[in-house]
């Protein structure tokens, strides 16, 4: 089985995916836009992203993404994550001067840098890139912060493990297919859409109206611009349901008050690992 990321091998997204396809061929993108495309054009059977970030927030670029793709979510899943200093091995922490990783994990371990004000935090485009970017550089002068698959991954060594400042840290993923390859779970209890409403009074209450007449559980909306259309917005939820007739109840509904109505996927809510 093929499955993209987006990231270098080593990556949290590589941790993911290799939880819920343990055998798979991971195939790393650069770009967000290249997992989709990979995975429109059939180079991959599934693609494994990052939707959301309990301390971050959303991955808004994703939210576009599957709007304009023809794909669909099959599962999510959580993972925690545990940010490290890695370095070159036969390194040591009073050597280090700089710190390279993503920008969001250097902004999760503000505590470390504070500790250490003689190491300056430098952004890079993926955290496992980094890593990789360290070994080949073999600078012992230098560290990076990444996950403990990305040490194992490119023989880095691990200084400090779990430097990020809170500890309940989580990143939501998706599995997403192909739409035609995706069948609906009969356990699935969990619904994303997309829908945008006319630039009027009272469309968007109308809107979330369905959703409490429904009985569903709204846990999470986001808004974003329509490209080409200046003070559009497209909405995305996320809703629990008891049935899957409510599910079909509430599109139904929400056609009566929306212009667009995409259901982006159908599935079971991830439990929080321990």
């Amino acid at each position: 089985m093929q499955v993209a990321i987006q990231g270098e091998l080593g990556s949290f997204s590589h941790e993911a995916a290799g939880k819920v396809f343990p055998q798979a061929t991971i195939l790393p993108c650069a770009v967000s836009l290249d997992v989709f495309r990979a995975l429109s054009q059939g180079e991959v059977d599934a693609a494994v992203i990052p939707i959301e970030n309990s301390l971050a927030g959303s991955v808004v670029e994703h939210y576009d993404l599957l709007l304009k793709n023809d794909v669909a979510i099959e599962s999510e899943s959580l993972l925690r994550i545990r940010h490290n200093l890695i370095a070159v091995p036969g390194s040591s922490p009073d050597r280090i001067q700089r710190v390279y990783s993503h920008p969001v994990a250097l902004a999760q371990c503000r505590s470390f840098f504070e500790q250490h004000p003689a190491i300056e935090a430098v952004p890079f485009y993926d955290t496992a890139g980094s890593v990789k970017q360290l070994m080949e550089l073999r600078d012992r002068s230098a560290g990076a912060i990444a996950s403990i698959r990305a040490a194992e991954h490119y023989g880095g060594e691990i200084l400090a493990a779990g430097i990020e400042d809170n500890a309940e840290n989580y990143t939501r993923f998706f599995v997403v297919r192909k739409r035609n390859d995706v069948s609906v779970s009969p356990d699935a209890d969990k619904v994303s859409l997309a829908f945008n409403v006319e630039n009027r009074p009272g469309t968007l209450v109308a809107a979330l109206q369905v959703f409490a007449d429904q009985g569903t559980n709204l846990t999470k909306i986001e808004s974003r611009p329509v490209q080409g259309k200046p003070w559009q917005y497209v909405f995305y939820v996320d809703y629990q349901l008891s049935r899957q007739r409510r599910a079909d109840t509430a599109i139904e509904q929400l056609r009566l008050h929306c212009s667009m109505v995409k259901e982006l996927g159908r599935y079971r809510a991830a439990q929080r690992p321990e």
